[in-house]
């Protein structure tokens, strides 16, 4: 079996004691941006598992766009980035 060579760690263990791999990362020409998907790249960011500028690359993401998901998931948790949920947890 062959693996890819890649900067920074292949996995890493959450608080929670689970695991988040690169293969959980959605794929790199994502369209459908769901809460799940914006949770996991978030977590993978957070954890150290990707930098913050490789995840902007590999998803297109403007810098402001991940901040939001980024401060969305620190304060109000996975919850808070439902597109129906961006009324009751946006901060005036």
């Amino acid at each position: 079996m062959y693996l890819k060579k890649v900067d920074g760690p292949r996995q890493v263990t959450l608080p929670d004691g689970s695991i988040l791999s690169r293969a959980d990362l959605p794929p790199p020409d994502t369209r459908r941006w769901v809460a799940s998907r914006k949770a996991v790249v978030v977590k993978a960011v957070l954890h150290g598992l990707i930098p913050q500028s490789e995840a902007l690359e590999r998803y297109a993401l403007s810098e402001e766009e991940f901040t939001l998901w980024r401060q969305a998931v620190e304060t109000h948790g996975e919850k808070a980035l439902k597109v129906t949920s961006i009324q009751k947890y946006r901060q005036l």
